[in-house]
């Protein structure tokens, strides 16, 4: 049986972005995209974007999916592929936190919030952790209907689109 692969190790994966031209109904993304493409982008591109967030800068999901689909010039970016990536970087970032790597050469996966500005248990160390990591930056989390959020975080989008360098 072989090994299970690290986090690190997908995110080397080499997978390439492609486009999904024909979305079949009721698939992610299909109501979203309304007759248009989507891309299903990959666990490399997905990193990239979340490096560009500086201290101090939020995003959300949904900033990032759109960022996705207007580099790739469609409709819209897969919901369900991105959140996995983004949960890849995430955990590849820690396990490089965790082999001794410096914070500042980590990818900053706590400055992308959920929907609204709520933190995301997913994450690794769920919301206490993303909290305590967006502290670190100078960010105010506070509970809203009783879940941990980022009131301004509307105000902390970054300057520059997410979708360009790299």
């Amino acid at each position: 049986m072989p090994a299970r692969k690290s986090a690190i190790d997908h995110l080397a994966s080499g997978r390439q972005p492609h486009i999904v031209h024909m979305i079949p109904p009721g698939a992610p993304g299909y109501r979203e995209a309304a007759g248009g493409a989507m891309v299903v982008s990959s666990p490399a591109e997905v990193d990239a974007m979340v490096r560009r967030l500086r201290p101090g800068e939020l995003a959300t999901l949904d900033d990032l999916r759109a960022a996705l689909a207007r580099r790739h010039d469609v409709a819209v970016a897969c919901p369900v592929s991105t959140a996995i990536f983004l949960n890849m970087c995430a955990r590849a970032a820690e396990e490089r936190r965790a082999a001794g790597e410096p914070p500042e050469a980590l990818t900053p996966w706590w400055r992308v919030l959920k929907k609204g500005g709520f933190l995301n248990p997913k994450y690794p160390g769920g919301t206490d952790r993303q909290a305590e990591l967006l502290a670190a930056d100078g960010v105010r989390v506070s509970p809203l209907r009783r879940q941990p959020a980022v009131f301004d975080y509307q105000e902390r989008r970054p300057a520059a689109p997410l979708e360009t360098g790299d």
